[in-house]
Parts: C-alpha cells; sequence; structure tokens
C-alpha cells in the first residue's frame, strides 16, 4: 500500500532531523551498504501506528548514546517500495516486518529487531536494547578503533 507522501513526511523527519539519511531507491540502499566497511544502522520506517511510533524516537535515544553506528540509514515501507525490499536483503534469516531495525557490520547483519520485538514496548525499552546492540558492535564516537 502506498501511503500519500505529505501524511509520511513528519514520520521521516523523525528520524531525519537525528542524522538518518533517507534512502529512496533500491541503488541508493546498494550504494550505501554494499561492500561497507564499519557499522550501519538500517531502520524499515513504517507508519504502523503504535509499533513505529515507538521505534522512531527509540532509534533517536540510541543516537544520543557514546556509542554509536558509523552510518545511519531509513527507507519508508509502503512509500519506498523498492529501497525497502533491497535493504530487507541485507536482513538474512529475517522475515520482512515493519517496522524492524537492523545493525550491519561491515555489511553483516549482527543484530536485528523485527516488529515483534518493538509492538508493545516503549521508546526507552527499544531505544536500551539498540544502545546495548551500539555498545558491542560500534566504535564510540571520538574512540579509535
Amino acid at each position: 500500500m502506498m501511503y500519500d507522501e505529505r501524511m509520511v513526511v513528519p514520520m521521516r523527519q523523525e528520524l531525519t532531523r537525528h542524522g538518518v539519511e533517507e534512502l529512496r531507491t533500491a541503488a541508493a540502499v546498494d550504494a550505501a551498504l554494499r561492500d561497507a566497511k564499519g557499522t550501519a544502522l538500517v531502520v524499515v520506517n513504517s507508519v504502523c501506528g503504535c509499533s513505529a511510533r515507538n521505534a522512531r524516537p527509540a532509534v533517536a535515544m540510541a543516537l544520543a548514546g557514546a556509542a554509536k553506528p558509523d552510518h545511519s540509514y531509513t527507507v519508508f515501507a509502503g512509500q519506498d517500495v523498492d529501497a525497502t525490499r533491497q535493504a530487507r536483503s541485507y536482513f538474512t534469516g529475517y522475515a520482512p516486518s515493519s517496522p524492524s531495525i537492523g545493525l550491519l557490520k561491515d555489511g553483516a547483519l549482527v543484530f536485528f529487531l523485527e516488529r515483534h520485538r518493538i509492538e508493545g514496548r516503549s521508546a526507552q525499552e527499544i531505544a536500551q536494547d539498540l544502545a546495548q546492540a551500539f555498545e558491542q558492535h560500534c566504535t564510540p564516537a571520538g574512540a579509535t578503533a
């Protein structure tokens, strides 16, 4: 289902204003993720009320911590269909779900939150999961690897 772009702009901005880069095409996804070195957060954004409403602020909270990914990207399910399909191709072993959040390290998926691990949980709980993944897999800002 395609959503009216005007409806999703505020949901997009909820991530982009925190430095998360939108990937709107399959080519942009591959350019960002194929052969990527370091860590990359990939958020599958969604209109889904309760889950996405908590996932977006959770991402912002987690990105405010000391340990954070080298790059942060987002695709929008139900809007940027080809980009979303391509981003999901990097989430090996998981069925498509929206919202969802993956962390890749040197191109390999090292952490993944499916929708069922997002819905029904507070933004703070989701952010804590992300922060723990960042601490485990990402270099703190200003530190050398």
